[in-house]
């Protein structure tokens, strides 16, 4: 099994390649749609006493092949033996690890404020165009704006939000692209149009990382 990290380079650990300090990871997993998937995957984190910050599941760019993204926080050496697990799922086609530097990445986070006061007390314009927010729903009794960003940003306008009777906040799991990726989708498209060899082995994704999976 390679590296669920397909370069030279360290993860970007605080204390070098050796991975002894922990930072934030975002895990990327490809996978075939298989119910029960999700909860095997689960199970690793558990065992290890290890806290999911956030998990997202969705379709990727390849039709029938569905993208994890997970967000832990962790040391490199930790991470890396996880991706190996999770690579031992039958169903799973390659899993990659990347620092918050190494990748694109949104949340989207919804408020929920009382209409009366907000409309009474705020430039509604103006707090829309500082904090990038725009309002989903205008009812008489609430309002909804709708932040995407980074933490920080999403974080920022519950303090703004938080005096004029915030009544309800949610945020969603995070979503990321990573910046160097050349085109997953491109080989293992590549690699379905080949013709089966004689030897097949259970799970071919698996068995050729460093031909397929090269990120």
């Amino acid at each position: 099994m390679t590296s669920a990290k397909n370069n030279n380079t360290s993860a970007g650990s605080p204390l070098g390649a050796g991975g002894y300090g922990k930072q934030e990871y975002t895990i990327t997993v490809y996978t075939e749609n298989q119910i029960g998937l999700l909860n095997r995957i689960a199970i690793i984190f558990s065992r290890r006493k290890i806290n999911v910050e956030s998990l997202n599941t969705s379709p990727s760019e390849v039709e029938s092949v569905h993208r994890f993204t997970i967000v832990i926080n962790e040391t490199e050496d930790v991470v890396k033996k996880l991706c190996r697990q999770i690579e031992k799922q039958v169903e799973v086609l390659k899993a990659y690890y990347n620092t918050n530097e190494e990748i694109i990445w949104q949340e989207l986070a919804l408020y929920k404020v009382p209409t009366e006061i907000i409309a009474e007390e705020v430039k509604v314009e103006r707090l829309l165009s500082q904090h990038g927010a725009k309002a989903v729903v205008i009812r008489k009794d609430y309002t909804v704006f709708e932040v995407s960003g980074q933490r920080a940003e999403t974080d920022n306008f519950i303090k703004v939000l938080e005096p004029y009777g915030l009544i309800e906040f949610v945020r969603s799991a995070r979503v990321a692209i990573i910046k160097d990726s050349d085109g997953f989708h491109n080989k293992l498209k590549e690699f379905e149009y080949r013709e089966p060899g004689a030897d097949v082995t259970e799970n071919e994704f698996l068995d050729k990382n460093e031909e397929v999976f090269s990120m």
